[in-house]
């Protein structure tokens, strides 16, 4: 898993020789999935799965915002790339694009949050989301929180003040918000943050792709804090 969500993170450096042949297989994977989603997207209509999607179309493109960053994803090829620089996608990153394309329902937001416990079967494995995800965040940022805001806000989040003592919200697609919740420890109890979505983000992804999301925007904000 670790070389999976450093991918997610959008890191793209080398990884140690022990994930290698597991990041090969998984990547060889990954590669048959895509021809599988790129065979289910190419029967749909081109303008309708924009608008399920929250992208722009024209006529040999798909246009949407992914990070923060606009890609396209070319018609019929279905392949992606960064649109300010051309440079292509990662296998991750396009599996996730099209993954969310294929997925896309046109459901708006519920504007209700909820934990990785209450998505579809993720009941089964929130203990190890929760690892990578909120456990990581408050090791780091529960007893300086101000580096958590300033990371946050490198990443475009938006103040959640309701939600928790410092708590932004994020959206690293069209359809897809994230939260990022953290209570700061103090000498009675241990810092704690947690990673929640949107209550209709499963209509835009399935749950190991909300998994990876998380994971990405945990990882986005260490890097941040680091500098």
């Amino acid at each position: 898993m670790p070389g999976l969500t450093n991918q997610a993170g959008g890191e793209s450096g080398s990884v140690d020789a022990r994930l290698k042949a597991s990041q090969q297989t998984w990547e060889a994977s990954m590669t048959r999935r895509l021809d599988a989603l790129r065979a289910s997207l190419h029967g749909r209509n081109q303008a309708h799965l924009a608008a399920l999607s929250d992208a722009r179309f024209t006529e040999n493109a798909l246009l949407l915002t992914y990070w923060g960053r606009e890609v396209q994803v070319a018609w019929p090829s279905l392949t992606a790339c960064y649109a300010d620089d051309s440079t292509p996608c990662s296998t991750f990153d396009s599996a996730m694009l099209l993954y969310y394309l294929d997925t896309a329902d046109g459901t708006p937001f519920a504007d209700r949050w909820i934990g990785f416990r209450e998505l579809p079967d993720g009941g089964f494995y929130n203990q190890a989301f929760q690892g990578y995800s909120g456990d990581i965040l408050a090791r780091r940022f529960g007893e300086e929180p101000e580096i958590l805001a300033d990371a946050a806000r490198a990443w475009d989040g938006s103040r959640l003040p309701a939600l928790a003592p410092l708590a932004f919200a994020f959206q690293p697609l069209p359809r897809i918000r994230l939260a990022l919740a953290l209570w700061p420890g103090d000498e009675d109890f241990a810092a704690r943050a947690s990673i929640l979505f949107d209550a209709a983000s499963s209509h835009y992804m399935t749950t190991d792709g909300l998994a990876l999301l998380g994971s990405g925007l945990a990882h986005r904000l260490l890097r941040a804090a680091s500098g």
